[in-house]
């Protein structure tokens, strides 16, 4: 059953206009095989949620893959939809992570050959939204911006953003594009959730706030952590992510987690819902997050309309305080 669509909120200073959730696409073609990505993709978007995010790389870190999987699987999703699934979505992908023996930056050159891939993957005329995976300090700006600007003017990209950037790195980005009268990034994607604060929190925070940068943060939920799914070392073989939360179950750590499950059951939501709440309320656009299964994905989505109330926000804020994040 078709539910009342979230409120859109404009990208930064783009024409786009997003559902405050975007669907994390690195599970896609991974840990999600075709029959329940495609599963995936439609309860999204019969939820009223529009925004989905992929990348050229995933999931190249994975043995056996080869990158590209995900973007290929969204097209194949696209494609068995027909023209009208197109058009309700704004598809999200990076480029810059290496795909090969030379083939990774932001060059000129190597961005006009990974555009033209993306969109043969992803059976597309257009990406909505093509970001800069991450900062490539051995290529010119300048150079970067005017690859970036040409793939809007030709109209295979309507919009640019930036992904992993330090704040002084971002600052030189937009004024770069500002002084040459080029296309400048209209969204920042950094790592920022209740476990991991310190990144975003504080100088770029202020300069997106100030520049008008759209924030889609990614790891909305620590990698799984803050879902409640690992509370102990015996959880930590549930999923191939869970070695990397060892670090986490320290006292801190384990407060938190009751502390959201005291927040979920006050708000009959989930741990992790209350996670992707207290991002949107920390001023991000749409927090990213992936999920496995519908029901999983539901959960998820119900966060994205959950207000939470300034006690319990500045509870959840001491309970993993910036100073303590890693």
């Amino acid at each position: 059953m078709t539910q009342h669509s979230p409120a859109r909120r404009p990208l930064g200073q783009s024409a786009l206009d997003i559902a405050p959730l975007a669907f994390g696409g690195n599970v896609l073609g991974w840990t999600a095989d075709e029959q329940h990505s495609f599963a995936l993709l439609d309860a999204f978007v019969e939820a009223g949620f529009n925004l989905i995010d992929t990348a050229d790389a995933y999931v190249r870190f994975i043995p056996g893959h080869h990158g590209g999987e995900s973007e290929t699987m969204i097209g194949r999703w696209l494609t068995s939809r027909g023209p009208a699934a197109r058009a309700r979505v704004l598809i999200a992908t990076k480029v810059g992570l290496e795909m090969g023996p030379g083939e990774s930056g932001l060059s000129a050159a190597y961005i006009r050959r990974a555009v033209d891939r993306s969109l043969q993957r992803l059976h597309t005329d257009y990406i909505d939204l093509y970001q800069a995976h991450r900062d490539d300090p051995n290529t010119p700006l300048e150079e970067t911006a005017e690859a970036f600007d040409q793939l809007v003017k030709a109209g295979k990209v309507r919009a640019i953003g930036a992904s992993n950037f330090t704040a002084p790195r971002l600052a030189a980005a937009l004024q770069t594009s500002d002084r040459l009268g080029l296309t400048r990034y209209c969204s920042l994607q950094p790592l920022y959730n209740l476990m991991q604060r310190s990144d975003y929190e504080g100088e770029l925070a202020t300069l997106c706030q100030r520049e008008r940068v759209g924030v889609i943060s990614h790891s909305a939920l620590a990698g799984g952590f803050l879902t409640g799914k690992y509370r102990s070392a015996a959880d930590l073989g549930k999923s191939v992510r869970g070695a990397r939360m060892g670090a986490w179950l320290d006292a801190q750590g384990l407060r938190l987690l009751a502390l959201l499950d005291e927040l979920a059951a006050t708000h009959n939501a989930t741990p992790a819902a209350i996670a992707i709440a207290w991002v949107l309320a920390r001023g991000v656009t749409a927090p990213i997050a992936s999920a496995t299964d519908v029901s999983q994905l539901q959960t998820l989505l119900q966060g994205a309309t959950l207000t939470l109330t300034d006690e319990q926000l500045a509870a959840l804020d001491h309970a993993r305080s910036t100073r303590s994040s890693t």
